[in-house]
């Protein structure tokens, strides 16, 4: 084998929800394949997506700070949580991750029910990030536990919702059936007067209503029944009805019911749009050259090699996640992609479609959830490491046949 050709591995995961931060993820797979391959040059860089881990990737390329805030957390009790404050000349940018205040991982096991969680916290975390002089506030959505269109967060940012009694509605997507009024006069002055700049940064794919909305698609993993994805579905439709009817002017046309982005974080993208929030594509958003501190299609183009990773490995991937983000970069400079997973779907070769070249899981052997969980940082090294061997051996191959001819 050519000594050359393997001389810059790049390595650009997500993180593994609930288990490993994109961070961790990436180090791991460089300890990996430097077993394998002591030579290359291995370059780790985790992809902020806008779930756990995004506000410490994006401080840290900044030379920010995290700032630590006791808020209501997804079953209404108090929780540490936290945001960034970027450095620099983003300065007055905070970035928030819903996962902080309202992540699935916040949510034992036994206690999931996406009828009763809620978004408040979110709501004071942007508080929060006002209060600390933010002027411009990335919220990065992913990995949430939440299912209630927004409500919370719009009700901590000073948005009074009521039923046809004119009583406040309580937590939980429960209750999106209930609404009969919004009213925004409450809503904190510098978000009234459109002073701040709040965007969010999500999946575009996530749609609130409809067969592949929010509900039926999302609400299952955040512990809901079939009946409860029904009625979460018909909150939804009758939630955006309300957010129509009860429009600031500002955003009078919004398609709050099928609009980008407005299922992401269980319908949070529609409450917030509510308020004049931007939704946007969340790679266009925290993949951007001046947040990062690098080019992130300049790595590609200079690297023989890419592996990227997330959890699961589905055609879910396809719609906007990590590796599909990494695949379609990598495919203008026509660089080869491999994709590690914690677990490979019976669909999961859908994503060979989409410029992976190659797909392999963590574990070698049958284990339970929880065990995958625990160990998942030495899997994913091992892994990492039989993969890394796999590629050399074919390249043996390939030049001993090329020798041949």
């Amino acid at each position: 084998m050519s000594a050359h050709v393997l001389e810059n591995i790049l390595i650009l995961p997500s993180g593994f929800k609930e288990s490993l931060t994109a961070t961790q993820v990436a180090q791991a797979i460089k300890i990996g394949i430097s077993k394998a391959l002591p030579q290359a040059s291995i370059r780790a860089i985790p992809i902020p997506d806008g779930g756990e881990h995004t506000a410490f990737i994006l401080a840290q390329q900044t030379y920010g700070r995290i700032i630590n805030k006791t808020v209501t957390g997804p079953l209404g009790q108090p929780i540490d949580a936290h945001f960034a404050m970027l450095g620099g000349a983003f300065s007055n940018i905070a970035v928030i991750e819903v996962a902080a205040a309202a992540g699935l991982k916040l949510i034992p096991f036994d206690k999931r029910n996406p009828m009763q969680t809620t978004s408040y916290g979110v709501g004071e975390l942007i508080i929060a990030a006002i209060n600390e002089g933010a002027r411009k506030i990335i919220l990065g959505c992913g990995d949430s536990g939440i299912s209630d269109g927004g409500m919370g967060a719009l009700q901590a940012l000073g948005v009074k919702i009521t039923d046809h009694s004119q009583r406040d509605i309580p937590y939980g997507g429960e209750y999106l059936n209930q609404v009969n009024q919004i009213d925004y006069s409450g809503l904190v002055p510098q978000l009234h007067d459109y002073q701040i700049n709040l965007i969010l940064a999500l999946n575009p794919f996530n749609i609130l209503c409809g067969p592949k909305g929010v509900a039926p698609v999302f609400a299952p993993q955040k512990g809901a029944s079939a009946q409860q994805v029904k009625q979460l579905s018909e909150g939804f439709e009758h939630w955006a009805e309300q957010l129509k009817m009860n429009h600031r002017n500002a955003i009078s046309h919004f398609d709050f019911a099928y609009g980008m982005g407005t299922g992401a974080s269980g319908g949070l993208g529609a409450g917030l749009a509510a308020i004049g929030a931007q939704l946007c594509p969340r790679f266009d958003v925290l993949l951007g050259k001046d947040l990062l501190g690098y080019d992130l299609d300049q790595e590609i183009k200079r690297a023989d090699l890419i592996i990227t990773a997330e959890g699961a490995i589905d055609c879910q991937t396809l719609k906007g996640k990590v590796p599909a983000e990494v695949a379609a970069r990598a495919a203008q400079f026509n660089k080869p992609v491999i994709a590690l997973a914690g677990t490979l779907a019976h669909d999961a070769e859908c994503v060979y479609d989409i410029g992976i070249h190659a797909i392999s899981s963590i574990m070698s052997s049958p284990m339970s959830l929880q065990q995958a969980i625990e160990q998942s940082e030495e899997l994913v090294i091992q892994a990492s490491e039989r993969l890394m061997k796999s590629v050399i051996l074919g390249m043996k191959i390939a030049e001993r046949r090329k020798m041949a001819v």
